[in-house]
């Protein structure tokens, strides 16, 4: 699936990250933030064993979910995401052969950045969407003035700092998405545990379309 394609189905454009994701609790975890509503599934590439939690979400949840790896630093990395058959790779830096590699292999990328330059650099390189990060660090403002400048249809998404509290004024700016860390999953949560995670933060997004 392809984040246009999930989008489509209305659901909400929130990824969830799950640093320090065990394979063990990867199908747990997946189906709980399905349940939930969420349909965009991050496993850093820092967490223990991620490739194997990868291929397990893939084959579990691939056909309505979008699953993906993050913290993506090299090419080496690129080509072992392809080959679980997830589609989705977002990496925390704008470093061209990386989102080259990406874009060749049939991966949708999603290369951090946290000024204008890095971010024409990743659409120099391919990039169609991007995640500021940290997004806390720069505020709102960034993408609405990125959005003046930037080729029409490229997609700016909020990491880092975002919550439930202030998701609102992150998608009033023009941010086309978020993306939660500790505010959707900690290592060792239970799969209710993120499920209610989960389910606040839908919440949060629909109460910005939905007052």
């Amino acid at each position: 699936m392809t984040i246009n394609e999930i989008l489509a189905t209305g659901a909400p454009p929130l990824i969830a990250i799950l640093r320090g994701l065990t394979p063990a609790d990867a199908p747990a975890v997946g189906a709980a933030l399905i349940a939930a509503g969420v349909r965009i599934i991050e496993v850093p590439l820092n967490s223990p064993h991620p490739f194997d939690s990868i291929a397990l979400l893939q084959r579990e949840f691939g056909g309505e979910a979008l699953i993906s790896a993050g913290t993506v630093l090299t090419v080496a990395d690129v080509d072992l995401l392809a080959a679980t058959g997830a589609k989705l790779m977002v990496t925390p830096d704008t470093v061209p052969e990386n989102i080259v590699r990406g874009v060749a292999l049939g991966l949708e990328v999603m290369p951090g950045f946290l000024t204008p330059s890095e971010a024409f650099a990743a659409v120099t390189a391919g990039a169609r969407r991007m995640k500021l990060f940290p997004a806390a660090a720069m505020g709102p403002g960034l993408i609405k003035a990125l959005r003046e400048v930037l080729p029409a249809g490229t997609g700016i998404w909020a990491v880092g700092g975002v919550n439930a509290d202030n998701l609102g004024d992150w998608l009033a700016a023009g941010a086309e998405g978020a993306a939660f860390g500790t505010a959707i999953y900690r290592p060792g949560d239970n799969a209710a545990t993120v499920r209610e995670k989960a389910q606040t933060l839908v919440a949060a997004w629909h109460e910005c379309y939905h007052p």
